[in-house]
């Protein structure tokens, strides 16, 4: 028969646990980025990512058929940020925006870097295969052309729980890529 003063600490020690387990469920585990078609379905992309950790849209201009590359990055509420866009000459449609950004350029390339511009949420209308509309993330490349040609997706990041982090690095989401594997060794 349990006694008093070990039935109050078995409950002390349970209350503890259960304190210590919630606050854990706040302790923040980073972000996490979904790119879903609009009109439902599930993710076809999902990326953890850390606050300031970017990741980059490349793709063809259909007018130009010059490469692009359109690097973002989030804040830590998972706001996404566009930090700099890369093209091979202006196209339609492409050229600096006063007060975002320098430009320079890099090679070939006119490059408008240091644009830290707040974009949120935004939708994009996958290009045809040929327009190429790619996620290059942490050396993995999901070509969104080929999951999903002509359909609508939103970008979209929410902050995540460190036990659920640590749950995703165990059991990676189905949308999540790969990492690339380094065949040289």
């Amino acid at each position: 028969m349990t006694t008093r003063p070990a039935r109050r600490f078995s409950i002390a020690v349970i209350l503890l646990l259960l304190v210590v387990v919630s606050s854990t469920l706040h302790v923040a585990g980073g972000l996490e980025l979904h790119v879903t078609p609009v009109k439902g379905d599930a993710p076809l992309l999902v990326l953890p990512l850390e606050a300031g950790e970017p990741f980059t849209i490349h793709y063809f201009h259909s007018v130009e058929n010059a490469p692009i590359w359109e690097m973002h990055s989030l804040d830590p509420s998972g706001r996404i940020f566009i930090e700099e866009e890369r093209y091979l000459k202006f196209g339609a449609g492409m050229g600096k925006m006063p007060g975002v950004g320098r430009m320079v350029t890099r090679g070939p390339y006119e490059v408008i870097e240091d644009m830290h511009m707040p974009v949120g949420d935004f939708v994009l209308r996958i290009g045809s295969p040929g327009v190429d509309h790619t996620v290059v993330w942490r050396g993995t490349r999901t070509n969104l052309s080929a999951l999903a040609p002509h359909v609508a997706v939103q970008f979209s990041a929410t902050p995540v729980s460190w036990p659920y982090r640590a749950w995703r690095r165990v059991f990676p989401h189905t949308a999540t890529p790969e990492k690339p594997v380094n065949r040289d060794r």
